[in-house]
């Protein structure tokens, strides 16, 4: 699998994401450090106690990285979350974690086939 093909898998932008960083090197290792990052299950744990402060920074924080990895699905569903928080929605915020968490997973299983195939 190629770094190109992962992108398409996950409904992402590889084009823009190739101008802005410009090597797919540089892509790779950031795409494969996103394996590491907490934001997702810091958001999922600050909604089960209700702390929507901290839901906010940790879905903004998400909604950051998406950008500048150009993970276009997850990006959308992050920033709707996010406008919500900031709306002081915090009900219509909560609604939309399961699409969030739908376009997060489908990044990380295409992420996870990619590195197994570049260590296959």
């Amino acid at each position: 699998m190629e770094l190109r093909d992962c992108y398409a898998e996950f409904g992402g932008d590889y084009k823009e994401v190739l101008s802005r960083l410009q090597r797919e090197q540089t892509v790779q290792k950031f795409v494969l450090k996103f394996l590491d990052d907490k934001s997702f299950s810091s958001l999922e744990t600050a909604l089960q106690n209700r702390n929507y402060e901290e839901a906010l920074r940790f879905v903004h924080t998400l909604k950051g990285i998406c950008r500048n990895l150009s993970f276009t699905r997850l990006y959308e569903s992050s920033s709707r979350m996010t406008g919500a928080f900031k709306a002081g929605d915090f009900e219509n915020a909560a609604a939309g974690m399961p699409q969030l968490s739908d376009d997060y997973h489908q990044i990380i299983r295409a992420v996870e086939a990619y590195k197994t195939c570049r260590e296959g």
